[in-house]
């Protein structure tokens, strides 16, 4: 009887504060081993039936790795966007203070008294 590996997602959920990069090589390392597994139970000298539940329990963690692997993705577009938000925002704050002082806008330094 052939024996199936559990590499699950523990080990991936267990590291939540390192870089969510480094979590989707691993994943991505996970799925591709899992699938070779799933091609190797083809060449397995099992009965079907047997063959036929280790490749849907593969196939099962493979689609909850992609899961994960498509939401920790979601979570980077999400704080790239969120980045990019406050630099925009950092940006046109420079800008709007830098042309409120001048002739036009005088502030307590910059003002000049006409008399006519």
């Amino acid at each position: 009887m052939t024996t199936i590996s559990a590499t699950g997602t523990s080990a991936t959920q267990s590291s939540g504060g390192s870089d969510p990069a480094q979590q989707i090589a691993q994943l991505t390392k996970q799925v591709q081993k899992l699938t070779q597994q799933v091609k190797d139970l083809s060449n397995s000298s099992e009965s079907s039936d047997e063959v036929q539940k280790q490749k849907d329990l593969l196939q099962a963690q493979i689609a909850q790795l992609q899961a994960q692997i498509a939401r920790l993705e979601a979570q980077q577009a999400q704080a790239a966007q969120q980045k990019q938000q406050a630099a925009n925002t950092a940006s046109s704050d420079s800008a709007y203070s830098a042309r409120t002082e001048g002739v036009n806008r005088p502030s307590d330094t910059n003002q000049i008294d006409i008399y006519v």
